[in-house]
């Protein structure tokens, strides 16, 4: 990984939209900083698209297409994309799957989930769960003492032993039935939003982000950032971004954005 700063100005000032995880990636300690927040602000009032790309639930997906200064949000991993039609004064919801099969899989995460909970001790259910459309998070460190590396490790394995796919964040580790993950919703909502292949345009786009399930993120985006404590993840990205900054989480999302806010200005 190279240091943000090393991004060369004329990719900086070509990037027209950010994509950005929220745990650890905006956030800082959990919580949304003011400067952090305020970057998403001058970001979209410098005229560059903002969507977050979370693990976070469709409740909190909800209020954030609505409230945030965001364009649009993908949520639980890529089961949806949500955003606000102003014109319209409604939220717009596009899930991968309907409400049955929606419906029909969390009932079967209940099995899942029950062994997972009795098999790994000190692992609690996300506190964030009765928010959840599709899939199931398990807290490994967010309400629940730090578990070891090798504890996370065995949740995800019991969610894949169960047929689901499953992916670490920096705080859950979470599971779902079904093929996809952040970037294929990320690419359908710029295909169906805004006409955009990202296969064919992705360098005009930067990403940022901090843990394993932001892997098909970094891979996908040349302009992939990792805040520093991408880092404390090590080898355990299947993808790592190209450049890392060198601030962590919230902070690092703030080095981001003046960077990108100075190219506008020429600096």
């Amino acid at each position: 990984m190279k240091p943000f700063a090393a991004m060369p100005a004329a990719v900086v000032k070509n990037v027209r939209g950010v994509f950005c995880d929220i745990d650890d990636t905006l956030t800082s300690e959990g919580k949304l900083t003011a400067r952090a927040y305020a970057a998403l602000e001058r970001l979209r009032s410098g005229g560059r698209l903002v969507v977050p790309i979370t693990g976070r639930p469709a409740g909190w997906c909800d209020h954030i297409a609505r409230m945030w200064p965001v364009d649009a949000v993908v949520g639980e991993n890529g089961a949806f994309y949500f955003y606000y039609d102003a014109a319209q004064k409604k939220l717009a919801q596009r899930f991968l799957f309907d409400a049955a099969a929606r419906a029909a899989n969390r009932q079967k995460m209940i099995a899942v989930r029950e062994r997972i909970l009795r098999e790994v001790p000190g692992c609690a259910l996300a506190s964030d769960q009765r928010y959840r459309e599709a899939d199931l998070a398990i807290d490994f460190c967010e309400d629940v003492p730090r578990l070891p590396f090798a504890e996370v490790d065995r949740i995800a394995a019991l969610m894949r032993a169960a047929g689901m796919t499953a992916k670490i964040s920096s705080v859950h580790v979470n599971g779902w039935f079904g093929d996809y993950d952040k970037l294929g919703m990320t690419r359908t909502l710029m295909q169906e939003r805004y006409g955009i292949d990202l296969a064919l345009d992705q360098a005009g786009y930067l990403f940022v982000g901090d843990s394993p399930n932001d892997a098909p993120m970094f891979g996908f985006f040349s302009n992939s950032v990792g805040v520093a404590n991408v880092a404390d993840f090590g080898a355990r990205l299947s993808d790592a971004p190209a450049y890392v900054t060198s601030r962590r989480s919230g902070e690092g999302f703030v080095e981001v954005a003046e960077r990108l806010l100075q190219a506008n200005h020429g600096a």
